[in-house]
């Protein structure tokens, strides 16, 4: 059941600007947590952010408890994203043109399993669709290894949450993106996998 306390907010294209400290600070919290394991730099939450600041049709659907940021989903067209995430697409003869990208899904333990992240997909899909013009929805997603060291006992992967929204792995689009692991100071590559579903 959603939290009625909770507001809704929607910025497009430059607008996602004006909420950059709030969606910094919440993806540096939340993908603290594995498997993503990111040591979060403002530096690199600029440079992230001005990629959708810069696309007129880029969307950030967040939620608010009260003044603070607590949840957030981000989406753009694929032709819009960098050049990691649209390459392996252009390589494998896919149309860039016909996909839009689903960027983060943020939630602070608090708000989870409420039905927000199904809230996410279908504001991003609508809004995706919207448009009249794109085929698909895409995203990519980190592997980890199994035995990965800082793997919590209780993880449970969102993959079956996925599936369940009409999404299919596929494995052959692969890109990998660098950040530093917590503790670490010098960023490696960590690979990342396509998840993809028809709009």
């Amino acid at each position: 059941m959603l939290n009625y306390e909770l507001s809704y907010v929607k910025k497009q294209g430059q607008e996602i600007r004006t909420v950059f400290e709030d969606l910094a600070s919440l993806r540096m919290t939340v993908f603290r947590e594995y498997p993503y394991l990111y040591e979060g730099s403002l530096d690199y939450e600029r440079q992230y952010l001005e990629t959708y600041a810069l696309s007129e049709r880029a969307l950030l659907f967040a939620v608010y408890k009260g003044e603070q940021m607590v949840g957030a989903t981000t989406c753009i067209p694929l032709r819009d994203e960098t050049a990691p995430i649209r390459q392996p697409f252009a390589l494998a003869g896919w149309e860039l043109d016909k996909l839009f990208y689903f960027g983060e899904s943020l939630l602070l333990p608090p708000y989870r399993g409420q039905g927000l992240g199904h809230r996410f997909f279908d504001e991003r899909e609508a809004w995706a669709r919207s448009f009249g013009t794109y085929q698909k929805a895409c995203f990519y997603a980190v592997e980890r290894p199994d035995d990965h060291p800082l793997r919590p006992a209780d993880y449970r992967s969102n993959e079956a949450f996925w599936k369940k929204r009409g999404y299919a792995k596929y494995p052959n689009l692969q890109t990998s993106l660098s950040w530093p692991d917590p503790g670490e100071t010098e960023s490696t590559p960590k690979p990342l996998v396509c998840w993809m579903r028809d709009l």
